[in-house]
């Protein structure tokens, strides 16, 4: 019996180099992968930065006055912080007319920041700078995001 050159296998060597091939072109998938999760991971903490920021942000924008220094972060009726202007925390100094307030929250904190526009009690200011602050760690080290405002106090708006 003889035999037919044109049905013979692959030698070991062929093998070998189709092995090889493939394993490279595997490795290069996984690094692309590595690469894709990472970069959705960084999204994900950018969009809650923001998102969160935001949220603080629209929250003093939307309680009365009397509340601005109260915050309801869970939203259940119970203010779980009070924001102060003691020198502690976020706070640089005490009695400078900026009130700070710290949440951290799925690998993302935020500061927000009631800063009055002269060093009176907020009943007596006339206008407040609201400011949110979020940061998170990325893969390129720490990213922030920052969203601000400003807010009338309505006892100084419209007719006396």
């Amino acid at each position: 019996m003889s035999r037919d050159p044109r049905q013979e296998g692959m030698t070991l060597v062929e093998v070998i180099v189709a092995m090889v091939i493939s394993g490279i072109a595997l490795l290069g998938a996984i690094g692309a992968v590595q690469v894709s999760s990472g970069s959705i991971r960084d999204s994900g903490l950018a969009t809650k930065a923001l998102e969160l920021a935001q949220s603080r942000l629209e929250s003093k924008r939307s309680v009365r006055w009397q509340y601005l220094l109260e915050d309801d972060v869970d939203g259940d009726g119970i203010p779980e912080t009070l924001m102060k202007d003691d020198g502690q925390g976020d706070d640089v100094a005490a009695g400078d007319g900026i009130y700070t307030a710290t949440l951290e929250r799925d690998g993302v904190t935020v500061v927000w920041t009631i800063e009055a526009d002269n060093r009176k009690p907020l009943s007596a200011v006339g206008i407040i700078a609201i400011g949110a602050v979020s940061s998170y760690i990325g893969r390129d080290g720490r990213k922030e995001v920052q969203v601000a405002t400003l807010r009338a106090n309505p006892v100084f708006v419209g007719r006396q």
